[in-house]
């Protein structure tokens, strides 16, 4: 129970923990003019962000790796790509590496409140959370800017003490 206590109050929701109650976040694709939401899927602190997109000068796919703080912000984890070319940083991160033909960097640790786009059906790849499949750009509207969003959700929440998760 002190870890937990302690991981939640690094996280600024000690309030939450008080209560027994952990913070609910609903990760939301939406029109960046309308409001409109397109995509909605519940996710957690921790949770997996995975957005796939065609590098537009380059012609090269390019994946980003993301997990959720305590704050609901997204944390870029990792970039990986085949090839360096304009635009492309040749030093991100703490580590860089070649695996299987893929240059890795690793270690970002870079903080966005929201990551915004112009869609394209076919520069937008696959976004996925948790390694579940979500959406990808030729399901979402054409030349339409876009805004992924982590929301905290204040009536929900589950508990810490792992009453609703099954957890120990």
């Amino acid at each position: 129970m002190t870890c937990l206590f302690v991981f939640f109050s690094i996280f600024g929701t000690a309030g939450a923990f008080a209560s027994g109650v952990a913070p609910s976040f609903t990760l939301r694709i939406r029109d960046w003019k309308t409001g409109e939401i397109l995509v909605s899927a519940p996710t957690r602190i921790g949770g997996r962000l995975f957005f796939g997109w065609i590098h537009s000068l380059e012609k090269i796919a390019w994946n980003e790796y993301y997990h959720i703080d305590g704050k609901g912000d997204l944390i870029l984890d990792s970039i990986v790509f085949p090839a360096f070319g304009a635009g492309i940083p040749e030093n991100k991160g703490r580590v860089c590496y070649v695996k299987d033909g893929w240059i890795h960097m690793e270690g970002i640790d870079q903080p966005f409140s929201e990551l915004v786009w112009l869609n394209s059906h076919t520069a937008t790849r696959d976004i996925l959370l948790d390694g579940r499949y979500l959406t990808a750009g030729s399901a979402l509207p054409q030349h339409t800017r876009l805004r992924l969003v982590i929301e905290r959700d204040e009536a929900k929440g589950e508990e810490v003490n792992g009453a609703e998760n099954g957890s120990k």
